[in-house]
């Protein structure tokens, strides 16, 4: 039996120093994508990994990561993307008990300080900061009688002359930037949603495989009933007018036809 509720949040919020509060937020991936790089140091992009995500599709991002991790150490665990994204506790809960006994079994017991990693790969992701506009301050000097009558004015009058020559520039900067994360995060959520529609397009031709070969398997078992039931009716028919020795043979296929597996293994023993 596997660990409770309780004790994979304990366990949990210990070794990544989160404070998760429910099995559920595992849901977006993010926590297993770190819990594999506590086993796997260096081997998980962490800078690509969305903690802060509430966003159906940047959960699809944690988990293309986390398959990329289990494929390049072979590990042939199915993910069930499509169910731990519904944020379910039950489907959560066993998929995390699972990880928790793989990190029991490969984890190399060396210290791991999570905050550490997160913050090293946020840095590594994050962009240099934009440089900020100097003001600009007038150097032409005011005539003397003019200073001498009104030193106060004059002073106000450049002060304000160089504000209003720098918030131009600063609202304008600010305005090119704030257009240039907007086309980002345009460029940044297509790509994101292609990749989301290609992976649904992709699990809805597996479940329309799938249902073909229940189909085929439902229909090749409906085949051999058949036969089966046309045995049945025949030795029916038969085992009352048949010789003794045909009789007996009939009662034996008859004792096959009805009985559950474990008999028939003791008869073709005991035949045998």
């Amino acid at each position: 039996m596997g660990e409770s509720r309780t004790e994979l949040l304990t366990w949990l919020n210990d070794l990544l120093q989160l404070n998760y509060t429910k099995i559920e937020q595992c849901g977006t991936g993010a926590a297993l994508c770190q819990i594999m790089d506590s086993i796997y140091p260096g081997d998980v992009p962490l800078r690509r990994v969305n903690f802060t995500t509430n966003l159906d599709y940047e959960y699809i991002q944690n988990f293309k990561i986390l398959q990329q991790v289990f494929d390049k150490h072979g590990i042939d665990k199915a993910i069930p993307v499509q169910r731990l994204m519904k944020c379910k506790f039950q489907d959560n809960l066993e998929f995390l008990q699972w990880m928790k006994k793989f990190w029991d079994t490969y984890y190399s017991g060396n210290a791991y300080d999570a905050v550490a990693r997160r913050n090293a790969s946020a840095k590594k992701g994050a962009k240099k900061p934009l440089s900020t506009v100097k003001p600009r301050v007038s150097t032409s000097r005011p005539s003397t009688a003019s200073s001498r009558s009104t030193p106060s004015t004059t002073r106000s009058s450049a002060g304000l002359k160089s504000n209003t020559s720098v918030k131009p520039n600063a609202v304008k900067s600010k305005s090119v930037n704030n257009q240039a994360a907007e086309k980002q995060w345009a460029i940044k959520k297509a790509e994101l949603e292609a990749e989301y529609q290609h992976s649904m397009n992709e699990l809805s031709e597996e479940i329309t495989g799938l249902k073909a070969t229940v189909e085929a398997l439902e229909k090749e078992r409906d085949f051999y009933f058949g036969k089966l039931r046309d045995i049945e009716v025949l030795i029916q028919n038969q085992i009352e007018i048949a010789p003794i020795e045909c009789q007996e043979f009939m009662k034996e296929v008859q004792t096959i036809l009805y009985s559950t597996e474990v008999i028939i293994n003791f008869i073709l023993h005991n035949n045998v």
